[in-house]
């Protein structure tokens, strides 16, 4: 307990370095921030980690490349090897749930909401894509697909709270990071969904183990 205590606080330092250094427009203090705060959740999903558990084993690999993703999405660069690194920790996050519950299993009365869902979120990014429609509109089905999962697990209580709460902040937070990218690049959209990120990915490193 006390340990999640001390991750999530050098996480919520972080995150105000992150938002300092962003208004400021100082890559290398942001760079750091989110550096420090990514791997602060990775070393929470590896201290609950164990040999044989393969929920976590898929969990574990979902937190690490959505840490890489952080790091990519700094640089305009490299922000389509961040997408694709986030889009293949989602990947790996419905490979978690799959091995805990069958997809065939998950929840239709879950899926349609979340299908209404995706659909309207592509609708209102569509007229800003541009040549990302094709990226960005896999990205959106991959992690509809994955909070269906996550929230068909918990509520088949194969899987802890922390799983649907997770994936559900971790949705949340990416309409902030697409709002900000591609609609209004509005420099509050950071803080709504920051905490919200790292928040969701602090719930799933928690899902390991329990």
């Amino acid at each position: 307990m006390f340990t999640t205590v001390a991750i999530t606080v050098v996480i919520a330092i972080s995150i105000v370095g992150v938002l300092r250094a962003d208004k400021a427009k100082e890559k290398a203090p942001e760079l750091i921030a989110k550096a420090t705060a990514s791997a602060a959740f990775v070393f929470l999903g590896i201290l609950r980690w164990s040999a044989g558990d393969v929920v976590g084993t898929w969990i574990l690999g979902g937190l690490i490349l959505c840490a890489l993703g952080d790091l990519l999405l700094i640089g305009k660069r490299t922000f389509d090897a961040g997408l694709i690194a986030f889009l293949l920790g989602h990947v790996l996050y419905i490979c978690s749930f799959r091995a805990a519950l069958p997809m065939g299993d998950w929840s239709t009365l879950v899926l349609v909401p979340l299908g209404i869902l995706c659909l309207a979120i592509g609708w209102w990014l569509w007229p800003h894509l541009g040549k990302r429609r094709p990226s960005v509109s896999a990205y959106i089905i991959v992690i509809t697909v994955m909070v269906w999962g996550a929230c068909s697990t918990t509520l088949a209580s194969v899987l802890p709270w922390t799983a649907a709460a997770g994936a559900l902040l971790f949705y949340l937070s990416d309409l902030g990071v697409a709002r900000k990218r591609f609609v209004n690049d509005d420099p509050r959209n950071r803080y709504f969904s920051l905490p919200l990120y790292y928040a969701g990915q602090i719930l799933l490193a928690l899902t390991i183990g329990s």
